[in-house]
């Protein structure tokens, strides 16, 4: 399968010494949460360097479900699905009420084309979110239009999923069925 991601909002070159991908007023790595800078590499379609970002903020913050969630959602948009499924699965088993993790969870199983338990993912995620979040329920709609027409000649108006996560911005997988 073929996964082309793209996201919301990014402009400009990406400038990591003075008030770029760093929080304001912070140049240089120091004292910045990966965590921060991933996401702002992740907005940026800098899914690599966001790896790296969260990585180095697992070795300091450890592993905990942001970290881990975040880790899984920069496999994810660099097509490494097995990978990425690995890191969300471990995400949600830390924090069950989570909902980015379990959403971007159902996004990978989606992609891996295993319908049936992404529509279940989703709704877990939908329960956990408690149906606050518009693209935790497109995408279980999604999922579950797919799982009712197996043939897949309904949805060619439907191949967006909404990648999740904590915080602002979002990211969209475009997923080429």
């Amino acid at each position: 399968m073929f996964v082309a991601a793209t996201t919301v909002a990014c402009s400009g070159n990406l400038d990591l010494t003075a008030d770029g991908v760093y929080a304001p007023g912070v140049s240089g790595q120091g004292d910045t949460d990966g965590l921060i800078v991933g996401h702002r590499l992740m907005a940026a379609g800098e899914y690599e360097l966001a790896l790296k970002a969260y990585n180095r903020a697992a070795f300091e913050q450890g592993l905990n479900v942001d970290t881990m969630s975040a880790i899984g959602s920069a496999n994810l948009n660099l097509g490494r699905l097995g990978q990425a499924e690995r890191w969300l699965r471990s995400a949600v088993e830390e924090d069950p009420s989570f909902p980015p993790a379990w959403n971007n969870l159902g996004v990978v199983l989606m992609e891996r084309g295993k319908t049936a338990e992404a529509s279940e993912v989703f709704r877990r995620a939908y329960a956990a979110d408690s149906g606050n979040s518009d693209e935790i329920r497109d995408n279980l709609r999604l999922a579950l239009t797919m799982l009712e027409n197996s043939d897949n000649t309904v949805l060619e108006d439907y191949q967006n999923f909404n990648l999740i996560r904590r915080g602002a911005g979002d990211f969209v997988l475009m997923s080429d069925l």
